[in-house]
């Protein structure tokens, strides 16, 4: 396993995060897998984080100056307790987004980009750490940018560059994606790797803790016997529908929320169909995919157009679920954005799937 190493020996290697690409660098002689990584966690430095190839970055020490590539990875720092150490982000989080404490840190943030940011602009940025949450989708950043910085370059400005291994390697995973795992794992690492290891561990124990009950509630159904549910993404465009396959986060919260996603078919995160491949799944719930506007006003307003779109529209009017009235309201970013707001997810569709069942 190839490795990079940014000051002092590893003693611990986690597999919740990842490294950029597969530089140069010392041999792994051990046999550290992502899978056995996790449980290691210790909190001391310095420590290791893994890619989905295996290579590894070091630390010796938290770092104090961070950037964020988009609000998710910047949300994840904040509930951390990190939020202090991020100097910038791209893709900020719209103001009213984030619950609470957290809009107005993440305000106070600077922005250093609208979307992707800039090559020269992220280099120069003053970083000791960037992290990265979409690597491996080109039109978010990362890995597909063609003006992303490369390893060597980031390596000369003293960046680290790590990802988010639960959203930036869905694509790639070997299985679909049924549980929350990688998401916790992620949560692990980055705690480990910024000094806030304790406050993380609250977080997934948190998380585990509505998972739970949710399994225990709903968790024996009969496949047979679930609910079939689709992810209606109305901010992707109504034209040609942008489906979550099975490799996507989404997967996991309705597959663990007792319902079936009708595109678990699908190897890979997203996958563009027809509405008549739609309307020959016709589910029995759809959830209406609205990015959060920053306002309740804004929200039910974004989710009327969405439920009269398909109450209206021709291909879509005669569903099962349209029918009845099976159309959930809950918000895009908290079912395919990996973060601890997954498991309320699960616990909100399972409460309107299966009503007096869940508490």
């Amino acid at each position: 396993m190839r490795s990079r190493v940014w000051g002092g020996t590893a003693a611990v290697v986690l597999g919740g995060l990842l490294t950029a690409g597969c530089g140069g660098g010392e041999k792994n002689s051990g046999s550290e897998s992502a899978g056995n990584a996790k449980d290691s966690v210790s909190g001391a430095y310095p420590l290791s984080v893994t890619d989905c190839m295996g290579a590894r970055t070091t630390f010796s020490a938290a770092p104090k100056k961070i950037v964020t590539s988009n609000a998710s990875s910047l949300e994840l720092l904040l509930r951390l307790g990190a939020g202090d150490k991020v100097i910038g982000t791209g893709f900020p989080p719209g103001k009213g987004t984030l619950p609470g404490t957290l809009d107005t840190q993440a305000q106070k943030v600077k922005v250093l980009s609208q979307s992707v940011i800039p090559k020269e602009k992220l280099l120069g940025s003053g970083a000791d750490l960037y992290i990265d949450t979409f690597a491996s989708m080109g039109s978010m950043g990362g890995g597909g940018m063609g003006d992303a910085p490369t390893a060597e370059e980031f390596q000369a400005a003293g960046i680290k560059h790590i990802y988010l291994k639960s959203t930036a390697c869905a694509a790639q995973s070997k299985s679909p994606v049924t549980d929350l795992s990688a998401v916790e794992a992620d949560i692990t690492s980055l705690g480990a790797v910024t000094g806030t290891s304790a406050r993380a561990k609250e977080l997934v124990a948190g998380m585990k803790e509505k998972v739970d009950a949710v399994q225990k509630a709903v968790g024996g159904t009969a496949e047979n016997k679930r609910p079939t549910y689709f992810f209606f993404d109305y901010d992707a465009g109504t034209k040609q529908p942008s489906v979550t396959c099975n490799r996507q986060v989404a997967n996991a919260v309705i597959t663990l929320a007792g319902a079936r996603n009708v595109f678990a078919d699908c190897d890979g995160d997203y996958k563009q169909v027809g509405w008549e491949d739609v309307i020959a799944k016709n589910p029995d719930w759809i959830q209406l995919g609205i990015r959060n506007r920053g306002s309740e006003a804004a929200n039910k307003k974004a989710f009327d157009e969405a439920e009269q779109w398909l109450k209206s529209n021709p291909a879509t009017k005669g569903l099962k679920a349209v029918k009845e009235g099976h159309l959930l309201r809950v918000g895009s970013e908290q079912t395919t954005i990996a973060g601890v707001e997954n498991a309320d997810t699960v616990e909100e569709i399972a409460k309107a799937l299966y009503p007096g069942k869940v508490g």
